[in-house]
C-alpha cells in the first residue's frame, strides 16, 4: 500500500472570498471539495494512509473528513499556530508516516492527469526523491544531469542559480563545461523517508526546494519528466469553472 501528504495548511488568499468562511481545501469544484477530490482519486490508485497539515479554518477540515468513509485512514498534522511551508510541514509530520516506503507529496488545490501507481513505480529504491517535472515554460528552472540527478535551480529573469556545487553556481554547466537540463517542477513528489533525518539542522519553517537544493550533491535526488503533464492549479475564483471541465477530461 502507499502514503501520500496533501498540503492544506495555506490561507489560500487568491480564492477570496470564498476562504473568508472556508479553507481552500473545502471549496468546491463540480460540487465536490478539493481535498474529497484528491483523496478519493489516490484511495483508488492504492493509497491507503493519508496525512493532511492544517492551519487556515483547521477545524472545518478534521469535522469534514470525520463524516467521511475515509476518516480511519486520515491523520492531520496541526500547523495552526505557524505555517511551516512545504519543507517545514513535512519535516513536522514525520511522525504520523510509516518509515518504510516513500511518501508522495500533492499540493490540495492541484489537479492533475497523474497515474500514480505510475508514479510510485518509478521510484526506485536507491533514489531518495523523485521529483515530477515538465517542459512547461517558467521563470524558474530546476537544473539536472543528463542522468536526472537534481543539480541546482535557476531564475532565467535574474539569472540567479542555487546550486551545492560551485561550478554550476559559477557557469551554470556541468563539470564538464555540458548544458544542464531545465524542467519546470510540477510540486509533485515522492519523498523516502530516509531523508529525514537530514533535516534535523533545519529550522521549523522551510521550503521543501531549498531542503532538495543543500542535500542533491550527497543524496540522489532525480527528476522524472512526464511529457503529456496536464496540471491545474485551483488557485484562483477564476479557475473553478475551468477545473469542473479539467476534471471531465483527465
Amino acid at each position: 500500500m502507499k502514503q501520500a501528504m496533501i498540503l492544506a495548511a495555506g490561507l489560500g488568499t487568491r480564492l477570496k472570498p470564498l476562504t473568508d468562511t472556508m479553507p481552500k481545501a473545502l471549496v468546491p469544484v463540480n460540487g465536490t471539495p478539493l481535498l474529497d477530490l484528491n483523496i478519493r482519486r489516490l484511495m483508488k490508485q492504492g493509497y491507503d494512509r493519508f496525512v493532511v497539515n492544517i492551519h487556515h479554518f483547521a477545524q472545518q477540515i478534521v469535522d469534514y473528513v470525520r463524516q467521511q468513509d475515509y476518516a480511519p485512514l486520515v491523520h492531520f498534522s496541526d500547523e495552526t499556530e505557524q505555517l511551516l511551508e512545504t519543507g517545514g510541514g513535512l519535516k513536522k509530520a514525520q511522525n504520523l508516516f510509516r518509515d518504510d516506503e516513500p511518501i508522495l507529496i500533492h499540493n490540495v488545490d492541484i489537479l492533475d492527469n497523474v497515474d500514480y501507481e505510475w508514479f510510485a513505480r518509478q521510484h526506485q529504491p536507491d533514489e531518495d526523491a523523485v521529483l515530477l517535472v515538465s517542459q512547461r515554460k517558467t521563470k524558474r528552472y530546476l537544473l539536472f544531469d543528463n542522468a536526472m540527478h537534481l543539480m541546482g535551480w535557476k531564475n532565467i529573469e535574474t539569472g540567479e542559480i542555487k546550486s551545492p556545487y560551485e561550478y554550476v553556481r559559477r557557469t551554470g554547466l556541468s563539470q564538464h563545461g555540458e548544458s544542464l537540463n531545465m524542467f519546470a517542477f510540477s510540486g509533485i513528489h515522492s519523498f523516502s523517508p530516509r531523508l529525514f533525518s537530514l533535516m534535523d539542522r533545519f529550522p521549523d519553517r522551510f521550503p521543501i526546494i531549498d531542503f532538495y537544493l543543500s542535500v542533491c550533491h550527497r543524496s540522489p535526488i532525480v527528476g522524472l519528466v512526464k511529457q503529456d503533464l496536464q496540471l491545474m492549479d485551483v488557485g484562483k475564483i477564476e479557475t473553478l469553472d475551468q477545473a469542473e471541465k479539467f476534471i471531465q477530461s483527465i
